[in-house]
């Protein structure tokens, strides 16, 4: 369900508690709405880099304009973009789509200005797209000129749209920024779980992943005593029809016994987005189900 906007109310957090309303005192509804509004978006834009895909971008997206932000989704298909925003604009999230490659630097300012021209400013930035080329083999598998395309292509792109954003959050003094990373910018892989698939576990994204976490922390600290905050978001295992082999291993080893889901990343996002983590800044979140605490 979501957590602000129209949709939040006392009668809905009571049910979640499955309470009466009538237990709700009209001192304790007062108190009750003040620290829910906290995590209200209501009136902030956001930017989700990637926000139409089929795993973290989407649920990102929709979370945060379930607690009323107006969203804006960018990947390089625009056609995805609009088709997405138009089915949660039919349950009456605002929410929009426009095009981005986050490889292509003319593309980033092409973006910048629509969003800016358009909206006025960007309160929440989301950077959860990777690079084209993606990242794929093994240690053995890949050349050094390789490893350098994949690895330069996500960091500049990251670069670049928190460079071309940053003045505009600067001059209305207030924004936040969150990078998706990943566990394995925390903890390294474990190849015993991927052992008898054709699942490949490549450096590089280890390598972009830890140095997401690192660059988060220079912009916490950078940009802090100009209103801005920034934050990591590192999910773990995420159910993408993986072999059933690694699947098993995988839900065997977490200490919550299954792999992540959409709505659980919702509440990160909204949390890292909102007034209610206005003291949380260089923060690498983990949404984890506990995997990096063994």
């Amino acid at each position: 369900m979501p957590f602000g906007g129209e949709f939040l109310s006392v009668d809905w957090v009571a049910a979640r508690l499955q309470v009466s309303r009538a237990h709700i005192n009209p001192a304790g509804e007062s108190l009750l709405m003040a620290i829910l509004d906290r995590f209200s978006l209501r009136g902030r834009i956001a930017l989700v880099t990637a926000g139409a895909g089929p795993q973290f971008g989407s649920s990102l997206s929709e979370g945060l304009a379930e607690a009323g932000a107006t969203v804006i989704t960018a990947s390089r298909s625009l056609e995805a973009n609009l088709e997405y925003a138009q089915k949660l604009q039919a349950r009456g999230l605002d929410v929009h789509g426009m095009q981005l490659d986050i490889c292509d630097s003319g593309s980033i300012r092409a973006l910048h200005d629509s969003v800016i021209q358009r909206f006025g400013r960007l309160d929440i930035l989301v950077n959860s797209a990777l690079a084209r080329n993606g990242h794929a083999g093994g240690l053995e598998d890949q050349t050094t000129d390789q490893c350098l395309r994949s690895a330069a292509g996500d960091f500049a792109g990251l670069f670049e749209i928190c460079n071309v954003f940053l003045p505009n959050m600067v001059q209305h003094k207030k924004g936040a920024i969150i990078n998706i990373s990943s566990i394995y910018g925390v903890v390294s892989n474990d190849p015993g779980i991927y052992q008898g698939t054709s699942m490949k576990q490549p450096p590089t994204y280890n390598f972009v992943k830890a140095g997401m976490v690192n660059f988060t922390r220079y912009l916490a600290c950078y940009y802090g005593k100009q209103g801005i905050r920034a934050n990591c978001i590192s999910p773990g295992g995420y159910f993408n029809h993986q072999p059933q082999a690694f699947l098993d291993r995988y839900c065997e080893r977490v200490p919550v016994g299954r792999m992540l889901e959409n709505e659980d990343i919702k509440g990160a996002v909204v949390f890292l987005a909102s007034d209610a983590s206005e003291y949380v800044n260089g923060h690498n979140l983990l949404v984890d189900g506990g995997w990096t605490c063994l």
